[in-house]
């Protein structure tokens, strides 16, 4: 299973200059986790991938839909 932050960089390749405000704090936050056990500052690595997915609706293909997924699997959420 790839880090957190390996996910993040590839999705910040696909999504480009185009990444949604909502989206951006937690796209960058991600960059600093490994794994599911990880926290940024206060925030747990599953709150953050959570709400980066919750604002991430913009963020459309099948790359996108892969690259969610992946979170969603490293997060253990179904």
């Amino acid at each position: 299973m790839r880090k957190i932050h390996q996910i993040a960089q590839d999705i910040k390749t696909e999504w480009g200059n185009k990444v949604y405000f909502g989206a951006k704090p937690y796209l960058d936050a991600m960059f600093s986790l490994e794994d599911k056990n990880s926290m940024y500052f206060m925030d747990s690595a599953d709150s953050i991938v959570r709400y980066f997915l919750a604002n991430a609706s913009t963020f459309r293909g099948e790359k996108a839909k892969a690259l969610k997924a992946e979170l969603k699997q490293v997060i253990g959420m179904k």
